[in-house]
């Protein structure tokens, strides 16, 4: 008999005030659990908060994941699994173990056998390719590209070519303060053929999805994406 409790891997919403994209479901199960573990115990606490206005919450207990944590003290935050108490992992945009850190605790679920329950709600990659108008049943994220000019400029013929070769979308991210000078290497480099999306602030009210090819893109007013979160895809 199993008396352990379930991770519960609770998308979070992509901007302030989106958490109209949360689904009750989540909210229902957001509502009874106490442990969680989140890359930032205040922007969890804002998100839980957004999401259940009349909560309590004093009595969660946060473990924070982030680039200081050591991968020995992981094993350790799902002890309240081990005790039998559900816990939730939070990221602090999008869905948790997906271009995010939360991947390495799921991971010490698995090996603890602890039940792991993926929920429904944002994620920025699959609502950009949804939009996007490309290939669908073959993509490959490729999380971030080089942030140097000269890499950046061979890293996107790279896709490019893998593109053409697999018919395959590729689909990757910038950090928001590079998005503009991303998408300048991206005009100066890609085939004029190449279809390319910029899909920006997803879920929040100024959201921007749009495909050209690049020809198309070149005679276009591109809006300033000066650290406005961003998905990128392209397809030749």
């Amino acid at each position: 008999m199993n008396n352990k409790g379930k991770l519960y891997l609770f998308p979070s919403s992509l901007g302030e005030n989106t958490t109209h994209a949360i689904p009750e479901l989540n909210r229902q199960i957001l509502d009874r659990i106490t442990f969680f573990i989140a890359e930032r115990a205040k922007t969890a606490r804002h998100f839980i908060k957004a999401c259940i206005p009349g909560k309590d919450l004093s009595p969660l207990q946060f473990s924070e994941l982030n680039k200081r944590t050591r991968p020995e003290e992981i094993p350790g935050f799902l002890q309240p699994c081990l005790d039998g108490h559900d816990m939730g992992l939070l990221s602090e945009a999008g869905c948790p173990g997906v271009a995010d850190p939360g991947a390495r605790v799921v991971q010490a679920a698995h090996q603890q056998g602890i039940p792991v329950v993926p929920l429904t709600g944002p994620s920025s990659i699959l609502l950009a390719l949804m939009a996007s108008g490309m290939n669908g049943q073959q993509f490959c994220f490729q999380g971030y590209l080089s942030p140097k000019k000269p890499e950046l400029a061979k890293e996107l013929k790279k896709l490019e070519q893998l593109s053409a070769k697999f018919k395959q979308t590729q689909i990757f991210i910038e950090t928001p303060y590079r998005n503009n000078g991303l998408v300048e290497t991206a005009l100066q480099i890609l085939d004029d053929h190449t279809q390319f999306c910029i899909a920006v602030d997803l879920t929040l009210p100024e959201e921007f999805v749009q495909t050209h090819i690049i020809a198309d893109w070149k005679k276009r007013k591109i809006p300033d994406l000066h650290k406005r979160p961003a998905i990128f895809l392209l397809l030749k």
